[in-house]
């Protein structure tokens, strides 16, 4: 089992803190304008305790809003706020840091430059806040994506790079090694958060004794996909959302010898410890 599986501090701050304001205003509507962290186990124990995740909130209210792990477009909050809302904002501070890069980075003048994917609602929030103060803000998912946006890399000439929390640092590397040709400036923020390099390192070198590694959390958490991804490279591995998955795996289980386990960010220990109940069982 890796030591450093389950919940990130980040993650932890949210979701006790949410819980925290709920058993504090008991008579108060608590919303979550989305999912506070990828992982539909948690978002169906706040459920239970009355905490509303939505997509849409409604015109007047004078409950709680909280913002979500993943942060959130500054044009969007100040709606929440003149909704009549009391905002709690309980954005990841890794996320933050990455926020405040690419504003640096827009403020000064480079073109932007954010790596990670462009649906997700971290990267989302980071570039929502770097165009407060620039149009020159681009997100790619992948290398080819820079040919794309070649033609405003070489009339910019000043470029610079931060990263979505949760990625891999090989795709960073790979896109220095493509811009550094092209342009007359480079400014680099490596703002893959400390937790996810040490996730991914730890459950590497334990691949590498491991003929099976199991991955714990969510198909819509980034960390947790690029933590699979990155071991289907070394061992044979499966993502798992829960222990009910691994009825799939039965015949692959039982002829592993051994079996290496670690799990995302957002996934809680107790849907950590069921899997690891499974497995003992067989």
């Amino acid at each position: 089992m890796a030591k450093c599986a389950g919940f990130c501090y980040g993650v932890k701050r949210a979701v006790e803190t949410t819980k925290k304001i709920k058993i504090e205003n008991q008579s108060r509507n608590v919303w979550v304008l989305g999912e506070l962290i990828h992982n539909s186990h948690v978002i169906n124990m706040l459920e239970n305790l009355g905490i509303k995740t939505v997509e849409s909130l409604p015109e007047n209210n004078d409950g709680i809003c909280i913002i979500r792990s993943h942060g959130m477009a500054p044009q969007l909050i100040n709606e929440i706020v003149a909704k009549g809302f009391d905002v709690v904002d309980l954005t990841c501070p890794d996320v933050k840091k990455v926020q405040q890069k690419a504003v640096e980075l827009a403020k000064e003048g480079y073109l932007a430059i954010i790596l990670g994917k462009p649906e997700h609602p971290e990267v989302v929030a980071i570039k929502a806040n770097a165009e407060m103060y620039s149009d020159n803000v681009f997100v790619i998912s992948d290398i080819s994506d820079l040919d794309k946006i070649e033609p405003e890399i070489f009339k910019q000439k000043r470029v610079g790079v931060v990263i979505q929390t949760t990625q891999k640092i090989e795709f960073l590397q790979e896109v220095i090694s493509k811009l550094i040709p092209l342009v007359s400036e480079l400014k680099i923020f490596n703002t893959i958060c400390k937790s996810t390099s040490l996730r991914q390192q730890e459950a590497k070198e334990l691949a590498k004794s491991s003929d099976l590694m199991i991955v714990v959390g969510s198909k819509k958490s980034a960390n947790t996909t690029h933590l699979a991804e990155i071991l289907q490279e070394i061992t044979n591995t499966v993502h798992i959302e829960n222990a009910d998955d691994l009825k799939n795996y039965n015949e692959l289980l039982i002829n592993s010898t051994n079996i290496g386990i670690t799990a995302g960010a957002s996934t809680p220990d107790d849907v950590i410890n069921e899997v690891i109940k499974y497995l003992e069982n067989i």
